[in-house]
């Protein structure tokens, strides 16, 4: 009779994710890993240097499209739910995005012969249409998690599989893409993306095949039967006062990285004097977070999410400051600030998306089970910060007075050019991500969760 309890308890536990479901699931995010990357890395880099479009306009282009984002993911995510609802799963949405190679390879294949505000125009309607196919994929995927019938630390273990395939997305083409591109013209651009293009598409399928087998083995929490237009979902989500702080803190955590990752070939370029480097930094900010998700997920069961984030926040906000004396820090010291920026990262990426599914059960718990609308609120401010961070730092070169050129041409800048693309690499983040560390500090959620 005595072994009666622990059997019920066995028989009433949570599933455990089957590692090779959560591999197929997890190695998605290599594509999703190259579009963040790529575009954040290369696209204000591209339009400045190669295409001659002014740094103001510049930031215009990325950041306008987004405007649709904020409008698009949280109609996206109720749609998803109304699927979840009516189907039981929700991939249909998922089949849309396999379209997303085509407007990756048209967004880098400008024509030699367009340049200036055309050039602008061009890529700002391929973020266009390339951000609208993203959505149809990642609010979907994202929303994985949140559904599966799974506890508060299996939760951390999926996404830590999600982070280590993230990041080799993010490795893979945050080295390669600089290296195809090194000559700086047209053709190694279109190039680059024509090649990369296989590669997501390849990843988009397995990930079809993960989350079918995902959600067939532990179940889907399916959204409650009456159905809410969008504007109800996003304002139901916002309301809840914990998922707001950790939203707003992930938006200017993200916009902070998206920012690093869009100065750091200016500042390879004009302040360490080597374009070469930027290849070397990214691998230098990219192998670290790719091993260290086993090393945060330990933390994790010790400290909790909220702590761990909290640490790692603080790291990356360190690593910007001790940037500041450019040039004087030498290569090698730089690349190592940079490898704890990138351990910060790996941190920050796993501990903002695992608390996400976290705030999804607090809210069903409450009587509230919209997963779609949650995530697609997310992804929606996460759009948002992978736009404001180029366009802030196209600002700040706007202000120094940066002067942008052709592949052709290559021009000196002025003190004030240079000081402002010193300060918009090193102090900017710096202010951006102790703004983030404010709001997260309002997160109760590891408080309310029972792990």
């Amino acid at each position: 009779m005595s072994a009666a309890p622990h059997t019920l308890r066995r028989a009433d536990a949570p599933p455990r994710v089957r590692t090779a479901d959560l591999t197929l699931y997890a190695a998605g995010s290599i594509g999703m890993g190259m579009w963040v990357t790529v575009p954040g890395l290369l696209l204000l880099y591209f339009l400045t240097r190669t295409l001659g479009v002014p740094a103001f306009l510049a930031g215009l282009a990325l950041l306008l499209p987004k405007i649709i984002d904020v409008v698009v993911h949280p109609l996206l995510g109720s749609l998803s739910d109304r699927q979840a609802r009516h189907r039981g799963h929700r991939r249909g949405m998922l089949h849309g995005g396999l379209l997303l190679a085509v407007a990756w390879i048209a967004m880098f294949s400008v024509p030699a012969s367009v340049s200036g505000t055309s050039a602008a125009l061009w890529v700002g309607c391929c973020c266009v249409a390339g951000n609208l196919l993203f959505a149809c994929f990642q609010v979907p995927y994202l929303t994985t998690p949140s559904d599966l019938r799974i506890g508060y630390h299996e939760r951390t273990r999926v996404f830590t599989f999600r982070m280590f395939f993230l990041t080799l997305g993010l490795l893979g083409a945050g080295v390669a893409a600089p290296a195809l591109v090194a000559s700086g013209g047209h053709r190694a651009y279109a190039r680059m993306a024509l090649l990369l293009a296989g590669v997501l598409v390849a990843s988009q399928l397995v990930a079809l095949a993960g989350v079918r087998r995902l959600t067939e083995h532990c179940g889907i929490r399916t959204p409650g039967e009456r159905a809410h237009s969008a504007l109800e979902d996003t304002l139901a989500a916002w309301r809840d006062r914990d998922f707001r702080a950790l939203l707003l803190s992930y938006l200017f955590t993200g916009t902070t990285t998206h920012l690093f990752l869009a100065a750091l070939p200016f500042y390879t370029e004009y302040v360490l004097h080597d374009r070469g480097l930027t290849a070397v930094l990214m691998g230098a900010f990219l192998v670290p977070a790719t091993i260290a998700a086993p090393g945060w997920l330990w933390m994790s069961r010790r400290i909790g999410k909220q702590r761990g984030l909290l640490l790692s926040q603080g790291a990356f906000l360190t690593g910007s400051l001790a940037l500041l004396p450019g040039e004087r820090l030498g290569v090698a010291a730089t690349t190592g600030v940079v490898a704890v920026m990138g351990t910060a990262f790996a941190g920050l990426q796993l501990f903002a998306f695992s608390m996400l599914p976290d705030a999804v059960a607090a809210a069903e718990a409450r009587g509230l089970a919209r997963a779609g609308a949650y995530t697609g609120v997310w992804t929606a401010t996460e759009a948002t910060g992978t736009a404001i961070g180029p366009y802030l730092y196209s600002a700040v070169l706007a202000l120094g007075g940066f002067v942008s050129t052709t592949e052709d041409h290559t021009l000196p800048q002025s003190h004030s050019a240079l000081v402002a693309l010193l300060l918009g690499f090193t102090a900017a983040p710096a202010v951006l991500m102790a703004i983030a560390v404010v709001f997260q500090r309002r997160c109760a959620l590891d408080r309310a969760a029972a792990p």
